[in-house]
């Protein structure tokens, strides 16, 4: 009979194989099933489960206790497959706050629209130039609204045609290269930027119409108001939001890697890196945000082996 610890093995290479990091199940399944052998257990239950899970201490709320769960349950459906008697505990057992929400992926005509909206229905003075930009650079870059609003005049550099990034989520500084044509939308804006303020109170690259950094709750209050105007999400079960242009390029550009037939797992590191995520398994977590990626995803798998092909 197969062991638990064959079992994980095989469980942990197939889903890698699938394209899925693993990091919590990587680290926490080990400790179940070896929990399981010091126990004499040879079949996952739900109420070994709950025993494994409830075995340390957690902070009422804490993700400790759920993320234990969501790991075994995992394997645990794919126990089920070889041992029938294995019990798959049922979601909801230990509650926990959703992560992540479905992104609005926008299409190309979404955010043509966008910038057009800003470019016509804003003061022209500097605040039409200075939206349709900020949006075209969110949807080509994959920046986070954050990173964008921080950038300093001295951190676009646009002779070499690269961002600096400095101090962004837990706190790296990341380079970001743009291509020509975003170079040039830059410049003009710069040049738009200067005349009509030519004694700047700021070093920010992005400003408002009295010269000063913008804030994130007026663009985003701006920004929902173009979308709206746009008719864009209009019955979408979950409306745009700004974070969404970042999740729109992340998928726009695994969707076209899927299409070209590129090595998506030698790639992916790099794609993590320029969004600056903290380790590659965020990235992977695209590979779910929209249907039309998973379809990629399966029809790139080999038969027989279940290994993605490269």
């Amino acid at each position: 009979m197969t062991t638990l610890t064959e079992s994980l093995d095989d469980y942990l290479r197939l889903r890698r194989n699938l394209g899925y990091q693993l990091a919590d199940a990587a680290r926490l399944l080990p400790r179940f099933v070896a929990w399981m052998d010091a126990n004499e257990q040879p079949t996952v239950t739900i109420a070994n489960t709950i025993a494994w899970v409830e075995s340390v201490s957690a902070e009422p709320g804490s993700a400790v206790w759920p993320r234990r769960m969501t790991a075994v349950r995992g394997f645990a459906r794919y126990l089920s497959g070889i041992d029938s008697a294995t019990e798959v505990s049922p979601i909801g057992l230990f509650p926990s706050r959703r992560r992540w929400r479905t992104p609005f992926i926008y299409s190309v005509d979404d955010i043509t629209a966008l910038m057009g909206h800003a470019q016509h229905d804003l003061d022209s003075r500097l605040p039409a130039a200075t939206y349709s930009n900020l949006i075209g650079l969110l949807s080509v870059t994959g920046l986070r609204i954050g990173e964008a609003i921080r950038l300093d005049r001295a951190d676009v550099d646009l002779a070499a045609g690269v961002l600096l990034v400095r101090e962004s989520k837990f706190m790296k500084t990341r380079k970001v290269p743009v291509r020509s044509s975003t170079v040039a939308a830059l410049r003009t804006y710069a040049a738009q930027r200067d005349t009509h303020l030519p004694a700047p109170s700021t070093t920010s690259f992005f400003v408002m119409v009295t010269g000063k950094r913008l804030l994130y709750p007026v663009v985003q209050t701006v920004f929902h108001r173009l979308c709206s105007e746009a008719g864009i999400g209009v019955g979408a079960a979950r409306g745009p939001r700004l974070h969404d242009l970042r999740h729109t390029f992340a998928v726009t550009t695994l969707v076209n890697w899927y299409r070209s037939g590129a090595d998506v797992h030698a790639r992916l590191p790099y794609l993590s890196t320029y969004l600056g995520h903290r380790d590659p398994r965020f990235t992977y977590w695209y590979l779910s945000a929209a249907p039309e990626l998973l379809a990629l995803a399966a029809e790139r798998l080999a038969p027989g082996d279940g290994r993605v092909q490269s």
